[in-house]
């Protein structure tokens, strides 16, 4: 499966997703968010898994300064039925998630954005042009050996109005399952 990759610059492509909470978000539902963060997700990915906690962390330091953090789970859940809908609100309910947990039954989601991994993220600034697209930081295993946190930075910047120094970084993870 391959897609167009989003550019720095592109225009957020819009969606209309169920959340785990059974409500619908848009990116006109989340116009109030000065800083939109699409992180392309799912429940089995031990790369996700290795960084649940700190996009919660995200979501918690910078919620009040604007940052919504927006994960879609794209997989085919035929084959990885861990990825189901039902799984998603188990996983969101038993790790506290504080964030929305979007499910992309049709895949037209992930294929719009051009997204190919799990975790792959993709930040947008207030106008909805994305800003930075790749990875997290640098130490997806040992979160306390992280050198470079290339999300945060972006959201810094962003929040700062200055011009995201890494706009891009190479996503590692598993890679989305295509129906």
């Amino acid at each position: 499966m391959q897609n167009q990759k989003l550019t720095i610059g592109s225009q957020a492509p819009d969606f209309n997703l169920k959340n785990i909470d059974g409500k619908y978000y848009s990116l006109e539902s989340l116009k109030e968010n000065k800083v939109l963060l699409v992180i392309f997700s799912c429940n089995h990915c031990p790369y996700v898994q290795a960084y649940e906690q700190r996009i919660i962390n995200l979501q918690s330091d910078y919620k009040s300064k604007g940052l919504q953090v927006v994960a879609i789970n794209s997989n085919d859940d035929v084959n990885y039925p861990e990825d189901s809908f039902e799984d998603m609100v188990k996983r969101g309910k038993s790790k506290g998630f504080n964030f929305l947990y979007l499910r992309d039954d049709t895949q037209e989601v992930a294929k719009a954005y051009g997204a190919t991994h799990t975790p792959e993220l993709f930040l947008f600034d207030n106008e909805r042009k994305l800003v930075y697209i790749g990875k997290i930081d640098d130490n997806w295993m040992e979160p306390s050996k992280v050198v470079t946190h290339y999300l945060k930075n972006a959201i810094e910047e962003v929040l700062k109005g200055e011009p995201v120094s890494v706009p891009e970084t190479f996503a590692i993870g598993c890679t989305i399952k295509w129906k």
